[in-house]
């Protein structure tokens, strides 16, 4: 009965010095969660876990506080993970700030130029590389002006987002040369969206939300100040459209820019230089979504065309949600 102890205990020695299967730690830095970005958190996880690469994931969220976005920085920095990815500008930025030595991909970034994490967009500099999500705010507002011609357009962004101002900027060109006046708002949080829109929503014929993350976060404040007032808003981000009363969206699948970050990270961790990788943009027309809320232009006394709702990908119609 001894030997049978003494074997057992051999085995289990030998079993706990057997080499483990390395886990590779990658850190999310996210700068508030919302549908869109928590779409392309999930899109980054399906993508790595689909191509079996043994990661483990540390996901944090800044809840759109900068100096909360700093500290996460510095925690993965600290920690050593392989490899960190800041969703939306604002966490990349910090992530770029403080992280040299460490690869950094970035996703959901507008102007990576500009946000100074990139110094071209036809490579990248030595541990970062990204994808970016570019909108087209031109045919956006256009689109929003065939449905409910504007005279004055509301833009409500966040002062301190880099890629929101970056919007605004282009927004206000488009209005000007199609001569629409713009009565535009300015927050620093989520807390001050609905003030916000409310300051402007007797002014304005419609309301166009880009991607700004912290207004996106509170997309309810603005439609329900809007809806009010039966003044149509249009935005960016179809993720979100749905959870409030948009009358339209035009934009990414931002699942699908996840999946396009997820492979990009598997590239870099499996050799490939940050450097030689080019800024991707969402181009393919599978990867923009247009939404259509047939229910709240009844609301708001707008006929959307039916070539339009025949081209749309996902339509609400009589308190239903239908995806093509």
């Amino acid at each position: 009965m001894k030997k049978w102890w003494v074997l057992l205990l051999i085995v289990a020695a030998v079993v706990s010095c057997a080499p483990k299967k390395t886990q590779i730690v990658i850190g999310i830095s996210k700068i508030v969660a919302h549908p869109a970005l928590d779409a392309v958190e999930q899109g980054i996880k399906d993508e790595i876990a689909e191509q079996s690469m043994p990661v483990v994931f540390d996901v944090q969220n800044a809840n759109g506080d900068l100096n909360t976005a700093a500290a996460i920085a510095n925690k993965f920095k600290t920690d050593k993970v392989a490899l960190a990815v800041g969703i939306a500008t604002p966490t990349a930025q910090a992530l770029v700030n403080t992280i040299k030595d460490i690869p950094v991909v970035f996703s959901a970034v507008t102007d990576p130029v500009k946000a100074g994490l990139v110094t071209s967009l036809p490579r990248g500099e030595k541990n970062v590389c990204g994808v970016s999500d570019m909108t087209p705010v031109k045919e956006q507002i256009q689109f929003l002006n065939k449905l409910k011609p504007l005279k004055r357009l509301g833009i409500i962004y966040t002062s301190s987002e880099a890629n929101a101002v970056a919007l605004a900027d282009i927004a206000k060109a488009v209005c000007k040369e199609r001569g629409i006046e713009v009565v535009e708002a300015t927050v620093a949080s989520s807390a001050e969206v609905k003030q916000a829109t409310q300051t402007i929503i007797d002014r304005v014929d419609g309301i166009y939300i880009s991607t700004d993350n912290t207004v996106i976060s509170a997309l309810s404040s603005v439609t329900s100040v809007a809806m009010a007032k039966k003044v149509p808003v249009m935005t960016a981000d179809p993720t979100s459209a749905t959870n409030a009363d948009i009358l339209a969206a035009w934009g990414f699948d931002y699942y699908k820019m996840g999946r396009a970050t997820g492979r990009m990270i598997a590239d870099v961790l499996r050799g490939k230089k940050p450097a030689e990788i080019p800024v991707k943009f969402m181009t393919d027309p599978s990867d923009v979504t247009l939404f259509v809320n047939v229910d709240v232009a009844k609301q708001l006394g707008i006929t959307i065309p039916q070539d339009i709702i025949k081209q749309a990908s996902i339509v609400v119609m009589n308190g239903k949600v239908v995806q093509r």
